[in-house]
């Protein structure tokens, strides 16, 4: 899938103004050591592609655990769709650094596996497996895995397994998509091939995206909006758009202005490990 038409971010999000994800003074404890994250407030558009940055332990993961209905905020209200969010939301892909597919099922099973267990799907399965064999082979396609279907995943490499973890994410056809550092695992070519993949699922179908990633080049090449979290309690310490156009070419990423704001964005994350959270 290769896009054709150029974009600024503003233009990427013209439309879908309204706030899809919305944080509004967030914290959470999971014991007694004090707050893991700590008075959040943030909105993310509707096909926003943002990216969570920060140093370890920061609170990045927890993040997206609030913004799924996998916790629960202590303190603060979590909203997705305009909806208080008081559990695991049925409209969330979620995709993590190991691929983790079943060893028992092809590489087809795996990714047709969230629609046997997630509503309405689960309750139309049978009747309409062809149509769904039909869209899980489509989303492998695009994903570079044409004639992959049977294969088990011991039989996959690194790359092809996060690429089938991938499409498991989007075959629910979910509104939004979370990624906790899902290419950290993989070589720097494979990384790097798999940015652009996602990047063409991203600009083809324009789903609202989380990605939780300590890459810096990953996060400004894919992302519309940055934030940097500061140590624990994990804070928002700055949001920063990304004013390059699209669709963005690897080649961008070792050319002025992408270089400079990288090593802002270092510098920055230095200073926060260094320093005082």
């Amino acid at each position: 899938m290769t896009a054709t038409t150029t974009e600024t971010p503003a233009a990427t999000a013209a439309g879908s103004e309204r706030a899809f994800v919305d944080f509004e003074g967030v914290s959470l404890a999971y014991d007694d050591s004090g707050n893991a994250i700590e008075d959040i407030s943030l909105s993310i558009r509707d096909g926003e592609f943002v990216a969570i940055v920060g140093p370890s332990g920061c609170g990045k993961s927890t993040f997206m655990k609030l913004c799924t209905g996998l916790h629960g905020p202590t303190q603060g209200s979590v909203r997705v769709a305009g909806e208080p969010v008081t559990g695991p939301l049925k409209i969330s892909g979620m995709a993590f650094q190991n691929a983790n597919l079943l060893p028992w099922r092809t590489t087809l099973d795996n990714v047709l596996l969230p629609l046997e267990i997630v509503r309405p799907y689960r309750s139309q399965f049978r009747k309409r497996r062809a149509e769904f064999v039909g869209w899980a082979r489509e989303l492998l396609r695009t994903v570079g895995l044409e004639g992959y279907e049977d294969q088990f995943p011991w039989q996959l490499s690194g790359g092809m397994q996060q690429r089938a973890s991938i499409c498991r994410a989007l075959i629910h056809q979910p509104k939004l998509l979370m990624l906790d550092e899902p290419f950290a695992a993989l070589d720097a070519f494979t990384r790097e091939e798999l940015w652009c993949v996602l990047r063409d699922l991203w600009q083809a179908q324009r789903f609202t995206v989380v990605l939780v990633t300590h890459d810096l080049r990953e996060a400004a090449f894919l992302a519309d909006t940055v934030y940097v979290m500061s140590k624990r309690p994990g804070r928002i310490v700055e949001r920063r758009e990304i004013d390059l156009p699209r669709p963005r070419e690897l080649e961008t990423t070792y050319r002025e202005p992408f270089t400079s704001l990288v090593l802002e964005l270092r510098a920055q994350i230095g200073e926060i490990r260094g320093g005082a959270a």
